[in-house]
């Protein structure tokens, strides 16, 4: 849909506004001893906490005052209708699992969408402190030490990439058998990093992220920062990701068309 500067401006200002509270909800809890979780699932640890709820709520309540019009899709209370052509997509704590452990590699993530996928997109790392966004014509971060452009690596051979990765295991056993086949190619391969893995890609730092199993409220905004910085984010065949699933983040369409190869076993 046809987005004016003005309601532009006014998505980018909720935004945010949402991000700060979701900051104030999560780093209330963050570290915080004896905290503990539920999971989701009965076969696997799938974790969510009070801050993941305390969060989302929040964020909510902030849409509710300032564009009760659009629609919301959020992780911990589902989807919520609007009648604008809008949805706001968020994940109110995207990596519990680190947030449990304490490490700083989890955020909040804030999309906003039309029928097509995400207009813009937030990455908020609240204890750190840095803050990744992207869309209606810009790509920039802010942080501890100030605030900067952002642009993706130049093009590179494989054998010079980075490549991140949530879980060693990336899915199923097919998947992962695919990940390996294209880390072996890289240079360097890390684990661990949650959606943080796409706020580095969109900064220049790494070149490739690469997981499976996603769902929408986890790829919309760091699809949203890629693409403004200069990157390129799809499926596994190379088709849109914004609703999750297989996902290849890349730093170039020469890295990713690489990389699609070996995933599909063409290379």
């Amino acid at each position: 849909m046809e987005i004016s500067a003005d309601l532009a401006a006014e998505l980018v200002s909720v935004a945010h506004e949402l991000a700060d509270a979701a900051r104030v909800a999560t780093l209330q809890h963050f570290r915080a001893p004896g905290l503990s979780a539920e999971t989701k699932e009965t076969e696997r640890f799938d974790p969510v906490t009070v801050a993941d709820r305390l969060s989302e709520q929040r964020m909510r309540e902030i849409l509710a005052r300032r564009r009760p019009q659009d629609a919301i899709l959020g992780e911990e209370m589902g989807a919520q209708g609007g009648d604008s052509g809008l949805t706001w997509v968020l994940d109110p704590i995207d990596g519990t699992r680190s947030y449990l452990a304490g490490t700083p590699t989890w955020g909040v993530l804030i999309a906003v969408s039309d029928a097509a996928g995400p207009v813009y997109g937030l990455i908020d790392q609240p204890y750190i402190g840095e803050r990744f966004e992207g869309g209606f014509g810009m790509a920039r971060m802010v942080g501890p030490q100030g605030a900067r452009d952002l642009a993706v690596r130049a093009a590179r051979p494989l054998g010079e990439c980075l490549i991140l990765s949530t879980f060693p295991e990336v899915g199923t056993a097919e998947e992962g058998a695919a990940f390996h086949r294209l880390a072996r190619q890289c240079r360097l391969t890390r684990y661990g990093t949650d959606c943080y893995a796409y706020a580095l890609l969109a900064a220049g730092h790494v070149d490739l992220v690469v997981e499976a199993g996603l769902q929408a409220y986890d790829i919309q905004a760091p699809m949203a920062v890629i693409q403004a910085a200069g990157g390129v984010v799809t499926d596994w065949t190379g088709g849109p990701a914004h609703h999750g699933g297989r996902v290849l983040a890349a730093s170039s369409p020469a890295v990713h068309a690489a990389a699609l190869a070996v995933l599909r076993g063409q290379a």
